[in-house]
């Protein structure tokens, strides 16, 4: 049996090189990897993404916010970010324990593309993109089109993910992140929301809404989203959230939560994370 190549690469170039020759499992954080590959012996190609310095870090671009592959959940919670990026550092605390988010990665996380992914909401709101880059060109993808279903992504084999992209437009209003688990920590997620709220004049301007955990993928509540538009940013913006609006989302039942649990959940929780901000907006003006 012929035994599987481990490399290291040192550069984007050297990675991107290996994937076009070969087949490869790739590695970065490893919070993923190593828990799915259990006590069975590795017979595929690991190459090993911690040598390229390139892809960590958090860069301000006339674009907007560049976030490296490899950046950590940790890297996340420490960043000067706007207010708008609050959501996303919420639920960088959310991620496992403190372990954990020292060495899990914002783009490992969207490459396992699990329904309980804490980072796809947030990055919802933020109307991120996923770049990708491979030997013959980098292409980038918004995140709904890269993730998506259960445990898959638009990711192809010659590609490595190099950064999430945020863009300056996105980069206005407060946010929040909410997560309903069955205990405090170390948690999968039976239901989870993300919530970005602008808000002009008393009223609300511009609103993202994400819901996680309720679907194969995060979803989000465009017609909440576009009812939000006009109202005023104050506690009761909160009523405005209807069963109506969780149309669109497909719970299962499951060991943690029945369907209809989760559906009420994610409703109750929604309206508190728009409470939570738009609270927030009336202390501002105050």
């Amino acid at each position: 049996m012929t035994q599987p190549l481990y490399a290291r690469p040192n550069t984007i170039e050297e990675a991107v090189a290996l994937l076009s020759a070969d087949r490869w499992r790739l590695l970065a954080g490893g919070t993923d990897f190593y828990p799915a590959q259990g006590n069975r012996p590795i017979r595929d190609n690991i190459l090993d993404l911690n040598g390229i310095s390139a892809l960590r870090g958090i860069e301000r671009t006339g674009a907007g916010i560049r976030i490296g592959a490899r950046t950590s959940w940790t890297d996340i919670i420490r960043a000067d970010l706007p207010p708008a990026f609050d959501g996303l550092s919420l639920a960088a605390r959310e991620v496992g324990s403190v372990q954990i988010q020292n060495t899990g990665t914002v783009a490992g996380n969207l490459c396992n593309a699990s329904p309980a992914a804490d980072g796809v909401p947030p990055l919802l709101t933020l109307d991120a993109s996923v770049e990708l880059r491979s030997a013959t060109g980098t292409r980038i993808l918004p995140l709904p089109a890269f993730v998506l279903g259960n445990r898959r992504t638009a990711l192809r084999p010659d590609e490595l993910v190099t950064a999430i992209l945020i863009p300056s437009s996105s980069a206005g209003g407060r946010s929040t992140f909410l997560k309903l688990g069955a205990r405090r920590y170390l948690v999968i997620s039976i239901a989870m929301v993300a919530a970005r709220l602008t808000v002009a004049g008393g009223r609300v301007a511009h609103a993202a809404i994400a819901v996680g955990s309720c679907s194969e993928v995060a979803k989000r509540l465009t017609v909440l989203e576009a009812d939000l538009l006009g109202r005023d940013a104050d506690t009761s913006l909160a009523h405005a959230v209807q069963e109506r609006h969780l149309a669109g989302l497909s719970p299962i039942d499951d060991v943690r939560a029945s369907a209809a649990y989760r559906r009420e959940a994610a409703r109750e929780i929604v309206a508190r994370a728009i409470a939570r901000l738009a609270g927030a907006a009336e202390d501002i003006a105050a």
